[in-house]
């Protein structure tokens, strides 16, 4: 039994007989009564499923509504064809959100062609007048392999409509040209696709991974839709308006929903696009007129009845043509006892279960004794459960969901339909005037790169000017010395540029070797900490539970892949016979709370009390409501102990400790006061470390040795930090977003008192609550006493950091509790506040702003399943590096190079954070790359202990050009890139790889990248093989061992004879060969061969 069950069930219904065979006509009404839950999504699935080729149409009041049908039907439906429609984010002629831009190109581009089945949208939706519609049948492109383009023409199509020509594609809408290689990621692909070009003609299609940027597979169509409409000669676009239900067949069938009230949406949408045209007129701003982008109420209504319509109505309607008998299944509420009896009685059940991890644990849970429950468990998503009772002779159905059994909201998941990012280290590549810091020679200045001569080839070089105008040239196979110059912690961009060392002179390496002392300090310290730990011992916690897995079944969303791993790093060390000292490293709202709760109760259930140590007291308030709704069900003693209990009650409470009543407390560092006495503490949870002081730290430190401690913090950490601190410090890093999480839509605004009032209007009237930062004191109070006079109906509260502390604990907890609808404030709600109500922000004069604050600025809103807005309100003249970074965010593509621009930005204050004070002067002198690589080292020289350093690369010289030519690679940052990448390859293989890589990106290596590629690998090898220096001329090389290295000649000869090499013995200590190429392969591949075969 599964879902296609559930049509058959509701097909055998006489009622759905009579609905099939009066299914209206046109300008006919059918009202149905009597479908609870998701069986209303049932019937017009078994609908759909017995009527061929005709198209049936949802038609919801919000994008919302017609979502949860979407996922419904996708959920039952065994057809193609179902899309869904989206309105228009806004009232403007352009969709600026790509994800629901891309729906609607793609939606239209199905009808276009007769591939709709289902259609889901909204009132609004069906009112809007687009161009797009024709633009996409006329626009849209197949290409095959076989077809002839001229290059010129297609980049001429894909700028007609709307894409950007870039260098690298990271992003939806975008193409770029490289030779012969031609990538594109438009609307309709699933991944981008890479065309390669013999001339005209297409001779490979390949998809290819944005991060790698690397071919997967085959491709066999490339399907090419527009991202904008192109414009006529005399501006206006050449292409008609229609509205949706100009698309639709005569004889499409209308399906209006429970609760639809299509007429006020319509009227409401009317009103609100003439009120956007007065604004932005006011604004002076040129919109198009109403008339133009919406068709008028009474139109769309006249046209909805020329459809025939079925419509849910309530049970107490006047008008009910058919009644179905379906009703509520009974509620269980988390009892499990209760719900193994339900199943087991006459009724088969289907339960629809989110997840295979969901279901396993349901299957456990349902267990009596060993003996399987009476019940079907099965995979999918429903909005809700229903209940068909028996009738008739015939077999009734219950249906219930595991988001209802729990008690859990049910979370709409849609997957993100583009994906977005290029690779961290192109992103953050060197460009001409970063500042660099050199191993041996220090600080100066990045200049670009540079060919030059070196012997009789010519190479490229990294130009570095230190202090004096002096200048370094580092060949590029050396570029693993140098690394960019950045400042650990959050340093603004007009902080003072770090001072530049002088080229020979000593002051670099008393820097270099002092920080290389510290680092060592440092990391004996931790070896020391690690190893007392390793020594102590504590009793081990129990294993997993009954009640343990019905906790963690009872949990709102799927685990990400991170989740599960931490929660079984977590419970691995709970269940160890040693103290557990943990760092669990994830943005915000990756999920660290709910493995806190779980290793919490794991403690409480082995007898044992729990310490949750906070920061601030807003945030201990907010872990007790989510630790106190995600035990509810258990007996859980929870209490918190902060400046918002008096003194009777935080008496009261410390007497509970120590009596063992209380199994967690909840509170900031008033709980490591000397007072606070546990009859039995098991585990301390520790919220941002960093940010409580020595002193409290210190008392950490004592308990760690004796005491389970998780420490969560969602400041990212470097993976090159997590790697080398691996051995020292037991860590788990939370990396994985949440599931399809809807992105901010962004916008970058002058800060107009038309636009606030209009967006904090649309939020308050959907009953949501707004942020305002504003970050100067001397002003804050005259900003929301402006914003009131704009928005009079709005409670506003104000919160900043010279405010009395209890003052503002108040302030922000009234705006938490919902009794404040805008909270103007400082940069004090950067982290740690958590109001899922709250999803439209403003940041005012947002161009004083880093990428790093605003991307977690931003990071508040967006919490919910509600549509979240972000507005960066700037004066009319922004510099030029300020809009950069405000663009990054308003092209909202999370996975894209702004986003890890932003994330590698908060890595460096994760970092400080993790090193600490002691050690950030250290890093500000080197910079941080440089002191991640001294940590690197010295880690990895403490563990090999005696063994032999990795040997040194071989100096080669060659008589060719070896170089990767500017006409091959253009861009410089990419350039380097494959440079550096070169340099760390850790063997052969890896090289051919990235070579394999650059001629999949790039096209056939050309000779000058050939011979860089076997150049490297020639380094490479020979520094295995004890290799010094090898010197290549026309038909000859001459190859000379390290003074220590021991050659066995038999496996010389034999290896240079296989590639047709004569080789004389020149010199006997250090061995020094001459070879003379006699046929066969070119010396350089000779060589390589050759040598390849002697590392074996």
């Amino acid at each position: 039994m599964g879902l296609p069950t559930l049509l058959d069930a509701l097909e055998r219904l006489p009622q759905f007989t009579r609905v099939y065979n009066t299914i209206p006509a046109r300008d006919r009404v059918l009202t149905l009564t009597g479908l609870h839950g998701s069986s209303d999504a049932v019937l017009v699935a078994t609908l759909a499923r017995r009527m061929t080729g005709r198209v049936v149409v949802v038609i919801t009041d919000a994008l919302p509504d017609a979502e949860r049908w979407l996922a419904d039907l996708s959920a039952l439906a065994e057809l193609e064809g179902i899309a869904l429609y989206p309105p228009r984010e806004g009232f403007g002629e352009t969709e600026p959100h790509t994800e629901v831009a891309g729906e609607r190109v793609e939606t239209l581009e199905k009808l276009s062609r007769g591939a709709v089945r289902l259609l889901l949208t909204t009132s609004r939706a069906m009112m809007e007048r687009t161009q797009l519609a024709r633009a996409v049948s006329r626009a849209r492109l197949e290409l095959h392999k076989g077809d002839a383009w001229r290059l010129e023409a297609l980049s001429e199509h894909l700028d007609a409509h709307g894409f950007d020509r870039v260098s690298m594609v990271e992003d939806v809408g975008q193409y770029s040209v490289r030779g012969g290689i031609f990538d594109i990621y438009s609307f309709g692909m699933s991944e981008p696709v890479r065309l390669e070009f013999w001339g005209d003609e297409i001779v490979e299609l390949r998809h290819f991974d944005l991060l790698t940027q690397r071919s997967t597979r085959d491709a066999s169509v490339a399907l090419v839709l527009p991202v904008d409409i192109p414009d006529s000669h005399d501006g206006e676009s050449a292409y008609e308006r229609v509205t949706l239900a100009d698309l639709l067949p005569p004889d499409t069938l209308v399906v209006q929903p429970l609760g639809t009230s299509i007429e006020p949406e319509l009227k409401r949408t009317w009103t609100e696009a003439l009120h956007h045209v007065d604004v932005a007129r006011r604004r002076g701003e040129d919109p198009s007129p109403r008339e133009q982008l919406f068709e008028p109420p009474d139109e769309t209504r006249r046209r909805l009845r020329g459809f025939g319509t079925i419509r849910i109505v309530d049970p107490a309607s006047d008008e009910i043509d058919v009644g179905f008998p379906l009703r509520a299944p009974e509620a269980v509420g988390r009892d499990m006892a209760a719900l193994r009896t339900l199943v087991s009685g006459g009724t088969p059940t289907l339960i629809l279960c989110d997840n295979s991890g969901q279901l396993e644990r349901l299957e456990e849970l349902l267990e009596d004794r060993g003996r399987r429950c009476g019940a079907t468990l099965a995979l999918g998503v429903l909005g809700a459960g229903f209940l068909l009772p028996s009738q008739d002779n015939r077999e009734g159905l219950r249906v219930l969901t595991d988001h209802e059994i729990f008690r859990r909201e049910r979370r709409i998941r849609r997957a993100r339909k583009y994906a977005g990012g290029a690779a961290l280290d192109v992103v953050t590549a060197l460009k001409s005037g970063d500042y660099v810091v050199h191993l041996e020679h220090g600080i100066g200045i990045y200049r670009g790169l540079s060919t030059t001569f070196v012997g009789e080839s010519s190479v490229e070089v990294a130009v570095i000017e230190y202090e004096g105008g002096d200048r370094l040239n580092v060949p590029l196979y050396r570029i693993d010395q140098v690394e960019r110059y950045r400042a650990a912690g959050d340093v603004s961009a007009d902080a003072p540029p770090p001072r530049l060392h002088k080229l020979g002179g000593r002051k670099w390496s008393q820097q270099r070797d002092k920080t290389r002392a510290a680092i060592l300090e440092m990391t004996h310290e931790l070896l020391d900490l690690y190893a007392r730990r390793r020594i102590a011992s504590r009793p081990a916690h129990v294993p997993d539970t009954t009640w343990q897995m019905q906790l963690e079944s009872g949990f709102l969303f799927e685990d990400t892949p991170d989740q599960r791993r931490a929660t079984t790093d977590v419970k691995k060390d709970m269940e160890g016979g040693r103290p557990m000292d943990r760092l669990l490293v994830g943005d915000v709202g990756y999920g660290k709370t709910e493995i806190a709760v779980r290793a919490a109760f794991k403690a409480v259930q082995s007898g044992r009390q729990v310490a949750v140590l906070v920061p601030t007291t807003i945030l201990a308030d907010q872990h007790v409501r989510t630790f106190g709704d995600r035990l509810a069900d258990f007996p859980v003693t929870i209490e918190e102990l902060s400046r918002f209990r008096t003194g009777k009650e935080q008496a009261a409470t410390l007497e509970r400790l120590k009596r063992k009543e209380v199994d967690i407390v909840i509170g900031t560092h008033r709980l490591l006061g000397e007072d606070v006495v546990f009859g039995d503490l098991g585990l301390i949870i520790v919220d941002e470390e960093h940010r409580f002081g020595v002193k409290h730290k210190e008392r950490l430190k004592q308990l760690k040795t004796e005491t389970d401690v998780l420490t969560l913090t969602a400041t990212p950490i470097p993976r090159t930090l997590h790697q080398s601190l691996a051995g020292l410090r037991d860590m788990t890093l939370m990396q994985t977003p949440p599931r399809d999480r809807s992105p901010v839509l962004t916008y970058i605004e002058p800060n107009d008192d038309a636009l606030i009032e209009e967006a904090v209007n649309r939020e308050l009237d959907r009953g949501g609550q707004c942020f305002f930062v504003h970050n100067r004191v001397e002003t804050i109070l005259a900003v929301a006493d402006h914003l009131q006079r704009i928005v009079p109906r709005a409670r506003i509260v104000v919160g900043h950091g010279q405010m009395k502390e209890r003052q503002l604990e108040e302030v922000m907890r009234q705006f938490v509790r919902g009794d404040a609808d805008i909270l103007v404030s400082t940069m004090i709600v950067e982290s740690g506040l958590d109001v899922s109500n709250a999803n439209t922000m403003f940041v005012d004069r947002a161009d004083h702003f880093g990428l790093a604050q605003l991307y977690q600025l931003r990071g508040r809103v967006g919490r919910s399943h509600r549509r979240a807005y972000c507005y960066l309100l700037v004066p009319d003249i922004v510099d030029e590096e300020a809009e950069r970074r405000l663009r990054v965010l308003e092209h909202n593509t999370e996975l894209g190079s702004g986003y890890r621009i932003a994330l590698k930005d908060m890595e460096l204050r994760g970092a400080g954070n993790l090193l600490g004070p002691e050690q950030s002067g250290f890093v500000h002198a080197v910079g941080f790359d440089l002191y991640l690589r001294l940590l690197e080292e010295t880690v990895t020289r403490i563990q090999r202990g005696d063994a032999a350093p990795p040997p040194q690369p071989s100096d080669v010289s060659l008589d060719v050009p070896a170089f990767l030519p500017d006409d091959y690679v253009p861009l410089q940052d990419l350039k380097l890139d494959i440079y550096r990448r070169l340099t760390k390859a850790p063997d052969a293989a890896a090289i051919e790889a990235l070579a394999a890589e650059v001629r999949d990106r790039f096209g056939p290596l050309p000779p000058q990248a050939s011979a860089y590629f076997d150049l490297a690998q020639l380094r490479l090898l020979g520094g295995t093989l004890g290799i010094e220096a090898m010197l290549v001329r026309g038909d000859e090389a001459r190859i000379t061992f390290r003074a220590n290295a021991v050659p066995r000649m038999k496996g010389l000869s034999a290896a240079f004879h296989e590639v047709q090499f004569q080789a004389e013995v020149r010199r006997a200590q250090p061995l020094t060969l001459k070879l003379t190429r006699l046929g066969g392969a070119t010396v350089l591949e000779g060589l390589v061969r050759s040598l390849r075969s002697l590392s074996r």
